[in-house]
């Protein structure tokens, strides 16, 4: 566990999160990298789950990232394991047989195909993992197995991170409600690129995998993939949705784009934003929780390029840290991102405070702006004057603590 004291932004509790029909959930301490606490979760999903997923672009992923590619195209899964403490990347072919052997043995336990067992590992990289550690536990993990459980699961797969996350929600298609229910970890190497960060969602909606893929890589652009700490992309990103069709007969849907499908996408963009806010708020040493909206740039993409240029900055993001409103920064910052911005048109705001208009700055209360600036939450607005594209990106402030934890992390 890590020894770091919680993140004072943390929300004051876990959620109450509903229990899916069809998942059921154990954990267990195996001693993989840590001491007296768990650090492998297990679930089970009944026959017919459907799954989608969406994988780091790292070209150095993990070996469990690979298998997961490898079988998603099946559409179908029966267990996910994952171990936290040691990531499995970069440890060569004992890498690759790792994963096989944990799912072939986790299909014994389960009574399923291997290919239906998704794996993955989170933690230190470049070390061999102890899979015989897991593979030993799983047995008993697969007689434990129970509905729930998700502050427990939630709890097992952190690294890094100061406090489980999980996220829920009650959905409607039609006038069916369903349930929605997310886990994730998450706290340093977070960078959009797909943020090191885990997700795990499910849902007892019966929607088939060509409905699911679309829906949730669309989300994650505007959630996971609008999110960064340190502007490290991890080797193990992995964002897994399981569908098990347990809820109560709700109109067919056929299409990620069907109207009757509206509740459902917005909920699970609620769920899916929520856990990449929480990632966001126990980033490694976080004092301050920040939102960048970027305005009038020439599409979404551009605009969401240069939110993370901002977002990203060191200058800014150290800046932040002081309560000091360096909005040159920002300038410099936008300047980098080589998107189109109107140098002569440029305006930004902290909160409710313009600070630079119409490329120039402008007279503001600044001893006001500081104690605002002093606060948990910081809302900077820029608009690039050259378009309609907008997007909203989230990031933390860096501190001595963020140096603190990774000067000491492997020690």
């Amino acid at each position: 566990m890590s020894t770091a004291r919680i993140s004072p932004l943390a929300p004051s509790s876990f959620p109450d999160l509903c229990p899916i029909d069809g998942v059921s959930m154990s954990t267990a301490a195996v001693g993989i990298s840590y001491s007296k606490r768990t650090d492998v979760m297990m679930a089970a999903f009944d026959e017919g789950t459907k799954v989608a997923g969406v994988f780091t672009k790292s070209r150095t992923s993990a070996a469990p990232v690979a298998w997961c590619r490898s079988i998603l195209d099946r559409g179908v899964a029966r267990g996910l394991i994952v171990n936290a403490g040691n990531a499995n990347v970069f440890t060569g072919r004992e890498g690759a047989v790792a994963v096989r052997e944990t799912a072939e043995a986790g299909a014994n336990a389960l009574g399923c195909l291997p290919k239906e067992v998704f794996v993955s590992s989170t933690g230190i990289i470049g070390v061999r993992l102890p899979y015989e550690r897991i593979i030993e536990a799983l047995p008993s993990m697969s007689q434990a197995l129970a509905p729930g459980g998700w502050n427990k699961a939630a709890d097992a797969i952190r690294t890094t991170d100061t406090y489980a996350k999980g996220s829920g929600a009650i959905a409607r298609i039609g006038d069916v409600p369903v349930v929605i229910t997310g886990i994730c970890k998450g706290s340093g190497m977070i960078a959009p690129d797909m943020a090191t960060m885990h997700a795990y969602l499910f849902t007892n909606a019966k929607l088939p995998t060509s409905v699911l893929q679309p829906l949730l890589a669309k989300i994650t652009e505007t959630t996971f993939n609008c999110i960064t700490v340190d502007s490290d992309t991890s080797t193990s990103d992995t964002v897994l949705l399981f569908a098990t069709g347990k809820s109560a007969p709700h109109p067919t849907i056929t299409q990620h784009t069907d109207r009757k499908l509206s509740d459902f996408r917005s909920k699970l963009t609620s769920v899916m934003t929520n856990l990449a806010h929480q990632i966001v708020r126990d980033g490694e040493g976080a004092s301050k929780f920040i939102s960048i909206t970027v305005s009038g740039a020439n599409n979404q993409r551009s605009a969401r390029k240069i939110g993370l240029s901002i977002a990203n900055s060191p200058l800014v993001k150290t800046a932040i840290a002081g309560s000091d409103p360096n909005w040159g920064r920002i300038i410099a910052a936008i300047g980098k991102a080589g998107e189109n911005a109107d140098r002569d048109r440029i305006s930004i705001c902290f909160g409710d405070t313009v600070v630079a208009r119409d490329g120039g700055p402008v007279g503001y209360d600044e001893s006001a702006l500081i104690v605002y600036m002093q606060g948990a939450e910081v809302s900077i607005a820029v608009d690039v004057g050259v378009g309609n594209g907008r997007a909203t990106v989230w990031t933390c402030d860096l501190t001595q603590g963020y140096l603190d934890i990774n000067t000491a992390y492997r020690s």
